[in-house]
């Protein structure tokens, strides 16, 4: 009898628990209603691709050249997965009816460590499964892999929101990816004499056709788009939209810069979003616990519980041609946390080197997409050959990292509640029926893909471009060079300029014509391309003249690549037009020759000398700051020379400079043992700097050897 007891009362106590459960935390619901749950903006609709079981936690999806369809599932999350109990995999998904939807669900590769991102290549597929990049491929035509390879190796693998993700295949003919600047020491298979690639605060890039893997500016977490110029994009968490603006190559081409941060929030309505969904019970009591920690340690802080971002994920860039045209280049972002997709239209001036996103109009005051089903985590998208945007909605009751929870708060939420679900939506006209797309591109003609750089639907440009380069078809050069001297799309001629680039079949003649293209986008990539063409300096010297902002930021940045004593002078003209912009500062800088003494001498003698906003003091400041940093005795010697010109007393930049040139001096990795002390006691007497200080500047930089 008493068992008996004992047994009711511990089911009535479990079912009360349970009913508390459901009351902080609502249920899922299925498929159909899900979708019922789901507004768009007015003239599209959602409809469900595929739903569990035939895919559950999906977190990436790709079509390949003859539109199949591949997913990556991440079912571990938010746990690490112990060796062999992996249930990551990639899935095949089929519709093989033609009716839109998903019937068939194929197993291509299973036991996936913490799988992120796919990528179609040479026939099979790159993976993200930190620590490793793996190249996959099915040889018996069944859609399951039987051959694995380990292409890259040695990246960090503690945390699966901040790891190897986001492949993005560039028109450049580099895979783009984020790593979100975590430490890692890669190495390449494919090249197992070189040296191990320390990753550390940097994303990541490569070149499989040509053995090619190096650093790139981020860090991106997880999101990342590319434009159809390779402009590029990444998300964080609570930053949903920012710009990469130079990449690593130029700001490490020499060690001296103070800081060589190079990316930026564009968004002009951070870090508000509009949440339809209720807050979940415990971010509000942890966000009230929280305030009422700031305000007893009196902290000017103040966190939000809603309506501000802090799960953007998987900002995508929409190139298809299925939506209409006012859709095209927009930006999508899933917010997690907010169950929302919010979209941002992107604007650029000639005179900013990055662009603007802004809201829609009609995204005012709502998202693009919404739920108040708290379940509804729209983690990625993708765009595929039926022009279609489709949403990767994870679908968990919990998304959150467990040990940013209180343990008391975290006590009755179950981490996997979900793991068996999962949906991917499909957005398309509200008027329209679905048209299934069967593109079959590995079997078509190399001559046939070239005529795809002008497709409407860049999806089939982007992959005629990437089978090209797999192909090395070399007997399509002149189809190519036909499609870059004659198509009125600039898109076109930049995959032709880039398929010629990846078959060495470019000249000085070819990147000159690119050079005087009507599109400063074609422009700007031929302006990179020309670093390999001395004869085509004075063409780059000419664009300083009159290139709008952003145009001018590549020809600085290129100009840099040249020893020619051309150069000073063509980047004092960059900074008497754009020198007030942070960006083209550094991009002066980034260069041995933008900043060495002579470029402040020249630019103390030019119209700049009294002018304080195209020659601001930080500018000043940096650029001794380099010359004190780089620890080069004539360099050093030239610049004391400068402090007693009329232009360096101008609006206190003597100080600044001074103060600028001791502070790298001291950093110096270079400066003599016996030296460094006396740099660091002069630096505790620049409070005020007087005649006194430059005498003894002076003496110090006379003592270097």
């Amino acid at each position: 009898m008493r068992n008996t007891f004992t047994l009711l009362f511990a089911a009535l106590l479990m079912a009360f628990v349970g009913c508390k459960n459901k009351e902080k935390y609502p249920g899922p619901l299925t498929p159909e209603k899900a979708l019922e749950s789901i507004q768009v903006i007015e003239g599209l609709k959602v409809e469900l691709f595929a739903a569990e079981p035939l895919v559950t936690d999906p977190v990436s999806m790709e079509f390949d050249e003859d539109g199949n369809c591949y997913v990556v599932v991440m079912s571990d999350y938010p746990d690490k997965p112990a060796p062999g109990k992996e249930k990551g995999h990639i899935r095949v998904l089929r519709d093989t009816d033609g009716d839109g939807k998903a019937d068939t669900s194929i197993v291509f590769a299973d036991k996936l460590s913490e799988g992120t991102s796919i990528l179609p290549w040479k026939g099979g597929l790159l993976v993200t499964a930190a620590p490793e990049i793996l190249y996959m491929k099915d040889t018996t035509g069944d859609f399951v892999a039987d051959t694995r390879e380990v292409l890259f190796s040695g990246f960090f693998k503690d945390n699966p929101e901040t790891q190897i993700t986001n492949l993005r295949f560039g028109v450049d003919n580099w895979i783009y990816a984020n790593n979100r600047g975590q430490d890692g020491n890669v190495t390449f298979s494919e090249k197992p004499g070189t040296p191990p690639l320390s990753v550390k605060g940097a994303d990541f890039r490569f070149r499989l056709d040509r053995g090619l893997f190096e650093l790139e500016t981020g860090p991106g977490q997880f999101g990342q788009a590319l434009d159809d110029y390779r402009n590029r994009f990444v998300t964080e968490n609570s930053i949903h939209l920012q710009q990469i603006l130079i990449p690593w190559r130029y700001t490490h081409r020499h060690a001296f810069l103070p800081s060589t941060r190079s990316i930026k929030n564009i968004s002009d309505h951070d870090p508000i979003m509009f949440q339809e969904s209720a807050t979940p019970w415990w971010r509000a009591e942890r966000t009230k616990r929280r305030n009422q920690e700031f305000q007893e340690k009196k902290l000017k802080r103040v966190e939000y519980e809603r309506d501000h971002f802090t799960g953007a994920s998987g900002g995508t860039f929409y190139n298809g041609d299925a939506l209409p045209k006012q859709f095209y280049g927009n930006i999508f972002t899933g917010e997690v946390a907010g169950n929302l997709v919010h979209r941002d239209i992107l604007t650029s001036s000639p005179d900013s080197v990055f662009f603007t996103a802004k809201r829609p109009a009609e995204e005012a005051k709502r998202e693009f997409i919404y739920s108040k089903d708290n379940w509804f985590r729209p983690v990625n998208f993708s765009v595929g050959p039926d022009g279609y945007l489709y949403v990767l909605d994870y679908y968990r009751q919990h998304i959150e990292t467990p040990v940013s929870i209180p343990d008391d708060l975290k006590a009755d939420m179950d981490f996997y509640n979900g793991a068996d679900k999962g949906r991917i939506y499909r957005v398309m006209p509200a008027g329209g029926a679905y048209k299934k797309a069967t593109p079959a591109l590995s079997k078509a003609s190399s001559d046939s893909l070239v005529q795809l750089f002008n497709h409407p639907n860049q999806w089939y440009a982007s992959q005629a471009h990437r089978l090209l380069v797999e192909r090395q078809d070399k007997t399509v050069i002149p189809a190519l060079q036909k499609v870059f001297h004659e198509s009125a799309d600039p898109r076109a001629r930049l995959h032709a300029l880039y398929v010629l680039e990846a078959y060495d079949a470019l000249n000085a003649g070819i990147v000159k014509e690119a050079l005087a293209d009507s599109s400063n986008d074609v422009k700007e990539h031929a302006v990179i391309l020309a670093e390999s063409y001395a004869a085509l300096l004075p063409t780059l010297l000419a664009l300083v003249k009159d290139a709008p902002a952003k145009l001018t930021l590549q020809v600085a940045l290129s100009l840099g690549q040249f020893n020619a004593p051309q150069v000073t002078p063509a980047l004092v003209q960059v900074m008497e037009r754009f020198g007030y912009d942070r960006t083209i500062q550094m991009a002066v800088l980034s260069s041995n020759a933008g900043s060495a003494p002579a470029t402040l001498d020249a630019l103390f003698k030019s119209s700049l000398a009294s002018d304080s906003t195209k020659l601001p003091n930080v500018f000043v400041h940096d650029c001794s700051y380099v010359i004190g940093n780089r620890n080069n005795k004539a360099q050093l010697q030239q610049f004391v020379s400068l402090l007693e010109q009329p232009a360096m007393v101008f609006n206190k930049r003597q100080a600044i400079a001074i103060k600028g040139l001791v502070n790298g001096w001291e950093k110096s990795t270079t400066i003599a043992a016996d030296l460094k002390p006396k740099v660091t006691a002069l630096k505790g007497k620049l409070k005020n700097i007087n005649g006194e200080t430059i005498t003894q500047l002076k003496e110090l930089v006379a003592s270097t050897k």
